[in-house]
């Protein structure tokens, strides 16, 4: 017979526990205790449990809603994350997680109750764990919502130490009888874009080669503004909630895009019913001085910055013609930059994009 123990492992003298794993459950611990402020200051009426539970507990106001529809949205901030760490720069980077859900939902009528966020990392850093969930706080708390939980992942192996990845997670309510679905748009509506402050979270991938391409340095100066190409780069997304719910409590408004990824080309047409198109002005607008940095440094054509990039327009409202000025107007008040930029137009097959003034 042949050795029973021919091939076995023998097993180490050394004690192992989770944290020569590269897990500290105690460094978890501290990061909790040290996040429970910030997220408490996002507390909402609805809450009912309380950060560290199994789950997030929250009680819907059936009071306020007689047929409410919940609406889910989840999202990342993309390679936008590389930029952030690169420039050392963690402290917004959680609001643009925050926007790219709470806009999406919003795009259906709904506001944000609750918000919920994923962090996995390599090794967890306290200080920068920290910095990244309080810029997700101040983003909850600009949308309106309550950071009611969420999760830390230290994944040594998964994730080289220094880095780290997001994702966030909403649930919104809508009345029924308020839901904005896009099947009252006519051709003739008007398309009222509000404006971006910067690429918001799409598009990194083409930037970071940009950067490259170019060796931009990216504490210069951008012409035209008065920030460095870092700052306009890393400028957070844009969160449309508040203003835009006072806007749908005066106007009917019929359809919402939020710009994305795939730009004003791929995500107006979204909301469209069959039969129609749209017809967009790009002399109606303003284009910012980093879309214009980004196009001529890496000789991106304008089509193509259209399909990547929001190009200035973070959000769309369809309206219709007689609205239009007046809901202009009203947004301007709010302190949104706002401009009719084109129209919905019939078409005659899949809905479709012209833009005039192209070069």
């Amino acid at each position: 017979m042949g050795n029973k123990n021919k091939g076995s492992i023998e097993p180490t003298s050394k004690t192992l526990d989770y944290r020569s794993s590269g897990v500290d459950i105690d460094v978890g611990n501290a990061f909790v205790e040290r996040i429970k402020p910030a997220v408490k200051s996002t507390r909402t009426a609805g809450v009912i449990s309380g950060i560290g539970g199994f789950g997030a507990l929250f009680e819907l106001d059936l009071e306020k809603y007689k047929q409410p529809i919940l609406i889910s949205g989840t999202d990342g901030v993309g390679t936008k994350l590389m930029l952030a760490r690169q420039l050392q720069r963690h402290d917004t980077i959680g609001i643009d997680l925050v926007a790219m859900c709470v806009n999406d939902i919003l795009a259906s009528g709904a506001e944000p109750l609750f918000f919920l966020d994923y962090l996995a990392c390599g090794k967890l850093d306290i200080e920068q764990a920290a910095t990244v969930v309080e810029g997700i706080a101040e983003g909850c708390r600009q949308a309106g919502c309550a950071l009611t939980g969420g999760e830390t992942a230290e994944m040594p192996g998964m994730y080289p130490v220094g880095e780290y990845d997001l994702a966030g997670f909403t649930v919104g309510v809508v009345e029924k009888s308020k839901l904005i679905d896009g099947s009252n748009i006519r051709p003739g509506f008007a398309l009222i874009g509000l404006g971006s402050s910067g690429p918001h979270s799409n598009g990194y991938s083409l930037i970071r080669k940009v950067l490259e391409f170019c060796n931009a340095d990216l504490s210069a100066p951008l012409e035209g503004t008065d920030s460095n190409l870092a700052e306009a780069l890393l400028a957070p997304t844009r969160i449309y909630i508040r203003n835009t719910h006072k806007l749908l409590e005066q106007y009917p408004i019929a359809g919402i895009a939020h710009i994305t990824g795939g730009g004003l080309t791929e995500n107006i047409v979204r909301v469209l019913p069959p039969g129609c198109g749209i017809k967009i002005n790009l002399d109606s607008w303003q284009q910012p001085a980093v879309f214009r940095w980004l196009q001529e440094n890496g000789n991106i054509s304008q089509l193509e910055m259209l399909r990547t990039f929001n190009s200035g327009i973070g959000l769309v409202l369809v309206v219709a013609e007689e609205l239009a000025a007046d809901v202009c107007r009203s947004a301007i008040s709010l302190g949104e930059s706002a401009t009719i930029i084109g129209s919905v137009v019939t078409a005659n097959s899949e809905p479709g994009i012209e833009y005039l003034g192209l070069d």
